[in-house]
């Protein structure tokens, strides 16, 4: 990596500037972006106003979706959230996505996403970036489990603790959420021996992030609900479906 913000990059340039935003607004613990291919990206809001944003103001409804995904790189994050749900609802975009190798999981239960992993982690150490609060009970038989988050609660290591504790990890789960606070170049260098999972709705799914140590995305596609289907997520506008991306081998650096 050339640098760190060379993954951030490839996720805008690749986005079609034709393309608009037909949506942004908050809905529960996400910014949604809804683009005029009609699909829906999410990314998880980190509020912070500590910097100015670079939206310059009013709506962003009708700007170029590719406008709106470079605000990804802010430092402002609360901005940063909605730069992240539109570069989501490019790359989730259902039919590209499934283009690029992503499959439709059966499950939409977020905690299953881990089950796959149960006999994997056996007796291995594992890293979670992020607090996943069923995680012990879905990987029963991990040796050594640790959950690192920056909002600590009972039982969490300070995500300081990541330049100590990744190294030495078998299976690392790293919420998508991390794009949003710039820690994900960092991240994935860190756990460049470990088996490296990038899980949530707020994962990119770009199968490029297998250059960079990713093994597996488990990400979301999902657009404005026609008549006749059935929400499960979001502001109860939303369909669509878990999916996944399992790169093909990659070698473990040292």
């Amino acid at each position: 990596m050339n640098s760190a913000w060379e993954i951030y990059d490839r996720l805008i340039e690749a986005i079609d500037p034709n393309v608009k935003v037909t949506r942004a607004e908050n809905v529960g613990p996400c910014s949604e972006v809804t683009s005029s291919e009609n699909s829906i990206g999410r990314a998880l809001i980190m509020p912070s106003d500590s910097r100015p944003r670079i939206f310059a103001g009013g709506s962003m409804e009708g700007r170029s979706l590719k406008d709106i995904a470079a605000l990804v790189k802010s430092w402002n994050f609360d901005e940063a959230s909605f730069g992240m749900a539109a570069v989501n609802a490019w790359w989730g975009q259902e039919e590209r996505a499934l283009g690029n190798g992503f499959v439709k999981m059966k499950s939409l239960m977020f905690r299953e996403l881990f089950d796959p992993y149960a006999q994997e982690t056996a007796g291995k150490t594992v890293g979670v970036i992020g607090h996943f609060p069923f995680v012990f009970d879905a990987l029963p038989q991990a040796g050594q489990i640790y959950v690192l988050e920056r909002a600590v609660r009972p039982g969490d290591y300070p995500d300081s603790a990541c330049e100590y504790l990744l190294p030495e990890c078998d299976y690392v789960f790293i919420t998508g959420s991390a794009f949003v606070n710039k820690t994900i170049p960092r991240l994935l260098s860190l756990s460049r021996r470990a088996h490296t999972v990038v899980v949530g709705p707020s994962a990119a799914c770009a199968p490029f992030l297998a250059e960079y140590g990713v093994d597996t995305v488990l990400g979301f596609t999902s657009s404005l609900m026609p008549a006749g289907k059935k929400a499960i997520m979001g502001n109860g506008r939303m369909y669509g479906a878990r999916l996944i991306f399992t790169a093909h081998s990659r070698e473990k650096r040292q």
